[in-house]
């Protein structure tokens, strides 16, 4: 071909894509990548301040719930089905007042009300005419935790003390501010109490 324009040589011109496509691709690339670390970044930060890191601790409480306060429930449950009934107490009635005929009325008041009936009479010498209050429950170190709790419930205001006795009797001292025994609807609410476990008890399981 002749003319002003004359290819020469072995090399003939190429194509190549505009270079600011590319940086508009690098471009989008980035941003998406920037969005995404963002997005996650953003999630991470409600996790921790959110609902879902309160439902992990709270559940995470849950499964370290304190054994001791699941066994302290249990053992109030067992120690109130452990209490025994009154038919199963053996009580002494002893009167350490001047006033005679105490004794006698007490136990029989007691019999009905199921309790076992032993010995009747004045007190001993330790405590006649030496009790100031309502009464006296004596019985064995062993009694205090069962038997004595049941017996408390019916003279109120009386004193619980324990010796060094072998046998199980519980023995009832009148005194000589007292009058009469609990009365008897009382006392059985007094006792329906004492088989119940603790509410404390109650909601500590509950808790956990």
């Amino acid at each position: 071909m002749g003319g002003k324009y004359r290819i020469t040589g072995d090399r003939y011109p190429r194509m190549r894509r505009p270079r600011h496509r590319r940086r508009i691709a690098l471009t989008i690339v980035a941003s998406a990548c920037a969005l995404g670390l963002a997005t996650w970044g953003t999630l991470q930060l409600i996790d921790v301040f959110g609902g879902r890191s309160n439902t992990a601790h709270a559940a995470q409480g849950e499964r370290h719930c304190p054994d001791s306060a699941k066994s302290e429930g249990a053992q109030a449950r067992n120690a109130a089905r452990r209490l025994p009934a009154p038919g199963t107490l053996t009580v002494n009635v002893f009167n350490a007042t001047p006033r005679s005929g105490l004794a006698k009325r007490t136990a029989d008041e007691l019999e009905k009300r199921g309790f076992k009936i032993g010995k009747v009479g004045n007190a001993p010498a330790a405590y006649d005419k030496k009790v100031k209050g309502a009464g006296i429950l004596l019985g064995p170190a062993a009694a205090s935790d069962g038997p004595m709790k049941v017996l408390s419930t019916q003279l109120a205001g009386a004193q619980r003390k324990t010796d060094a006795r072998k046998g199980a009797d519980l023995d009832l001292i009148i005194g000589d501010t007292f009058k009469a025994l609990t009365a008897q609807k009382d006392a059985a609410k007094s006792l329906a109490l004492l088989s119940r476990p603790s509410p404390a008890a109650t909601k500590d399981d509950a808790k956990c």
